[in-house]
């Protein structure tokens, strides 16, 4: 599932950072904002892709698409057998 958000004002940041946190990729399309708080969002971004991981990849001159960190899927069979150690 990826997230497409068009915010009207900042307050909709907070948005942006809950599906990030959850592991939900964000398309932000941030043609409705004015140039200053379009760059607010992009800062918070830059911010939050620091913080937590994952990347963020502009797909054109305002929309911008935030990826979060990948985990790492443990396949079964990885998991090594423990039946053999002694309590």
């Amino acid at each position: 599932m990826i997230r497409t958000l068009r915010p009207k004002n900042y307050d909709e940041v907070l948005h942006v950072g809950h599906f990030f946190r959850k592991g939900v990729p964000v398309v932000m399309d941030l043609t409705a904002l004015t140039d200053d708080v379009a760059k607010q969002f992009v800062d918070f971004c830059a911010g939050l892709i620091c913080g937590r991981g994952g990347k963020m990849e502009r797909l054109s001159q305002r929309v911008f698409l935030l990826q979060p960190p990948v985990k790492p899927r443990i396949a079964a069979a990885h998991i090594p057998d423990l039946a053999h150690v002694a309590d």
